[in-house]
């Protein structure tokens, strides 16, 4: 159990420096049937990094929470563009 704690508290600091959680929209094209927000949340969820995704067919967006130490927008534009769905970063 000591040993367990040690740990825990000598990871502490580590933990601290991990980056901020960003959160970017992508606006997403070709999203013609109710599946396709399914396969647009799927290639981003397999992005190294990626916390969150939440599609929406009606907006043709998607909205991705991410580390910004693991990955960065162009990856994740990159993703749907690769599963057919090319998408840019919203201003």
């Amino acid at each position: 159990m000591r040993k367990l704690l040690i740990s825990a508290i000598a990871a502490l600091p580590l933990m601290a420096m991990a980056a901020t959680p960003k959160t970017v929209t992508l606006d997403v094209k070709n999203m013609t049937c109710e599946v396709c927000p399914i396969t647009v949340r799927k290639s981003l969820e397999k992005v190294a990094g990626v916390n969150a995704v939440k599609v929406d067919f009606a907006k043709k967006t998607a909205v991705v929470t991410y580390d910004p130490d693991k990955t960065k927008p162009e990856a994740l534009t990159r993703a749907t563009t690769n599963a057919g769905y090319p998408s840019t970063v919203e201003k």
